[in-house]
């Protein structure tokens, strides 16, 4: 994994937009060694690199413990009781 050391967009995974400062390539993506030269060298389209040449290592991503959810039990409801109106009897 590498850092962006500018912003850029990767022209090669749909348009994905990297801001300086995030990790490339994001998570799930596959890039070739010839791609990642291209990207810290000039042979890309800016002609500067826009990613770090050295590797960074993977946050560690913070596991949160999973709290039990109790479930809900459906409220009963009340029978209700309408009076008949001359209007219903019709």
């Amino acid at each position: 994994m590498y850092k962006a050391i500018e912003d850029f967009i990767d022209l090669q995974d749909n348009n994905f937009r990297y801001h300086a400062g995030d990790t490339f390539p994001r998570a799930g993506k596959e890039v070739s060694t010839a791609r990642l030269m291209e990207l810290m060298g000039a042979a890309n389209r800016r002609g500067r690199p826009v990613i770090a040449a050295e590797p960074v290592e993977a946050e560690p991503v913070e596991e949160k413990p999973v709290e039990p959810v109790e479930e809900e039990k459906p409220k009963k409801r009340k029978a209700t009781t309408r009076k008949r109106t001359k209007k219903d009897a019709d």
